[in-house]
């Protein structure tokens, strides 16, 4: 890596703790009630406030057996923070309720077709009729959240909430086959977004992995102009957005080849911005400095050697059932971190959103 990036890895102190955790908490939260289950970990070197030396975690179950908070946003004032999860619904989270609330729902099949109270394996099943929200951010001049549904597009939902408007499900005659991250440039609104991949939908995304699928786009939405462009193809899973500090280039990781890119908006040339020692998921701008990044696995010697050989992986395919290949992700989806410097840790499985103070 090189030495002038600034970069903030999940790999680090605080996800070697929350993720040892997560490990060790019950398979179902909501059996001990609403209360929030609070842990320390110890601040590594460096950190901005480093006075107590600790920091307190809670992790703050979801309802109604949700699970998979992915990405998180904070609307304006800093309410929130909203993030999607399973069953199709974008929540809020209301602090002085100390609970989550509905905001909004992404496919309009969700209410006819019981996508509320499955289990997580009967969540993965209905994804495709429910709907996945994972990438969200706000435009914050008028308001909107945009959302990258997995399997609906790019959405957009006003500020009072409801079910979300699909401005976006196919660019340059191609559908969106598995839409994930996002991120709005406030100087002028417009939309930057990954689709994955061309081949497989969420549901079977460890396959773009081990296949080498590299049928990933990075575009563009100007919703002034309803214009929609492919800045960027034959990417190898491409994942979580985010524009850089000076607003002169986007951040794009590229989760196959555990790096993550760097597109400049002046010259439309993409190049390697900083190569990591896991898979990442999403990348998120650190209000202060530098940029956090989940990792959503290690690069463990058997996912080394299937990306290495992805005929191997495409042959596994057919003969090694998925769950056997998922053991070897961890689950740390995106780290958020409030303009207060409190974060909020993600997990695509997880039945609840980690809160760092």
């Amino acid at each position: 890596m090189k030495p002038k990036l600034c970069l903030y890895f999940a790999t680090a102190t605080l996800a070697v703790a929350i993720s040892s955790l997560i490990l060790l908490l019950p398979p179902n939260l909501n059996n001990y009630g609403r209360h929030l289950i609070n842990y320390y970990y110890n601040k590594p070197a460096g950190d901005r406030d480093n006075t107590a030396g600790r920091r307190r975690i809670e992790f703050v179950p979801l309802d109604d057996g949700s699970v998979g908070p992915e990405s998180f946003a904070f609307g304006g004032g800093g309410v929130g923070p909203f993030t999607g999860v399973s069953g199709g619904r974008v929540v809020e989270w209301v602090e002085e309720e100390r609970r989550w609330s509905e905001f909004a729902v992404t496919s309009p099949e969700r209410y006819r077709e019981g996508c509320d109270g499955l289990d997580p394996p009967q969540q993965e099943e209905m994804e495709h009729i429910c709907g996945r929200p994972l990438g969200l951010s706000f435009r914050e001049s008028n308001g909107d959240l945009y959302v990258a549904d997995a399997y609906m597009g790019l959405l957009r939902v006003g500020p009072q909430g409801g079910l979300a408007d699909r401005m976006v499900t196919r660019v340059d005659g191609a559908p969106l086959v598995f839409t994930n991250g996002l991120d709005v440039d406030q100087s002028s609104d417009v939309v930057y977004f990954t689709d994955s991949s061309s081949r497989f939908q969420r549901r079977m995304h460890l396959l773009i992995v081990i296949t080498g699928d590299n049928t990933g786009r990075f575009m563009k939405y100007d919703p002034k102009t309803q214009q929609k462009t492919v800045l960027a193809s034959n990417l190898m899973f491409p994942n979580g957005v985010a524009l850089s500090h000076d607003g002169e280039s986007i951040l794009v990781v590229e989760t196959t080849n555990c790096r993550v890119l760097k597109y400049g908006l002046q010259n439309g040339e993409m190049e390697v911005f900083a190569e990591l020692d896991g898979y990442p998921d999403n990348i998120k701008r650190s209000p202060t400095r530098g940029y956090w990044v989940g990792l959503y696995s290690k690069r463990t010697t058997l996912l080394k050697w299937l990306v290495s050989n992805p005929w191997i992986g495409k042959s596994l395919v057919k003969l090694v059932p998925l769950g056997v290949i998922k053991r070897e992700f961890g689950s740390i989806s995106e780290i958020m971190e409030s303009d207060d410097g409190e974060l909020w840790v993600g997990s695509v499985e997880s039945p609840f959103a980690a809160r760092v103070h």
